[in-house]
């Protein structure tokens, strides 16, 4: 859990900071900068199945909470380059592949729900938070299991890659609990093994199984149960061999949470009737959001 204490220390260190942010000049400008200012586009990666952040609609055209936030991220780009314009460039990526996409230069920002964490921090860099959220699990509607102990001897199924599959498993293997551990390539084929019987739960980040459950055509034959297994700030990926990159979308993040703006994006995402179903999921903004947004930092305790 996040402490006001904790979050004011980090925030006060960034305001300093920020004092000394400066205005690039074409020679400063580091890799992912020149890409961008070369060619006019911004190389976007979001995912096709992760509501309400990052999904496709019927006609595979990217939308979602992550997805509007990356938008607006893309602008400050454009402002802080003087281009004319900027043109979003979508690349589809996968829960396994999405940091050696950014690793590889082959985008710019991951706009998804992935989780900052220590171990991802060796290899890509991550803005501030724009949900915190953490792992739970998703059952059919006429489960009796109620946590994670009532998974002793049954089949959990998570999605490859992602920060819950690592979690279930070491819970596992530390409670001796013999659950079989499935692979799933991504959020709906899990969803599919849950409501096939092929899986007795589907472990993921709760908002992400309420996403899904609510793009299925029955969602009441479905449930989220447990307590949190894990608490994860979900955060807008990016390389870490720009650090000039990092400062324009740090800045432009702390400036949207600061001002409010980002708020509205929030609301159309969590608490208005969204596509593909043009259902609600009702997720007013937590106190763990609310509370870290008070001063924004990129600085995670995970």
């Amino acid at each position: 859990m996040f402490s006001s204490a904790w979050a004011r220390a980090a925030g006060v260190s960034l305001v300093a900071g920020s004092a000394a942010f400066l205005q690039l000049t074409p020679a400063q400008a580091g890799p992912v900068l020149e890409r961008i200012r070369a060619s006019g586009t911004i190389t976007l990666a979001h995912r096709d199945s992760s509501v309400p952040f990052s999904y496709v609609d019927a006609d595979k055209k990217p939308l979602g909470y992550a997805v509007d936030v990356c938008l607006k991220l893309a602008e400050a780009v454009r402002k802080h380059l003087q281009l004319k314009a900027i043109k979003p460039n979508f690349v589809l990526a996968s829960a396994a592949d999405r940091m050696p996409m950014i690793v590889e230069g082959k985008a710019d920002l991951e706009c998804g729900s992935t989780s900052n964490n220590a171990e991802r921090r060796k290899t890509v860099a991550f803005t501030v938070p724009h949900y915190i959220t953490g792992a739970r699990y998703m059952v059919r509607s006429d489960s009796k299991i109620e946590d994670l102990p009532q998974f002793e001897g049954k089949k959990l199924v998570s999605t490859k890659g992602t920060t819950p599959m690592r979690a279930v498993d070491a819970a596992n293997k530390e409670r001796l609990l013999r659950i079989t551990v499935l692979e799933a390539a991504d959020h709906a084929s899990a969803t599919d093994m849950v409501e096939k019987g092929l899986a007795d739960g589907f472990a993921m980040d709760d908002v992400l199984l309420y996403g899904v459950i609510s793009s299925r055509p029955d969602p009441g034959k479905l449930k989220v149960v447990g307590k949190f297994l894990t608490i994860e700030p979900l955060a807008i990926m990016l390389s870490k061999d720009d650090p000039e990159f990092k400062k324009i979308i740090d800045e432009e993040m702390k400036r949207l949470i600061q001002s409010h703006e980002i708020h509205p994006i929030y609301e159309r995402w969590f608490q208005r009737p969204i596509p593909p179903r043009n259902v609600s999921l009702n997720l007013p903004m937590s106190y763990l959001l609310k509370d870290f947004w008070k001063y924004p930092t990129d600085q995670v305790p995970f």
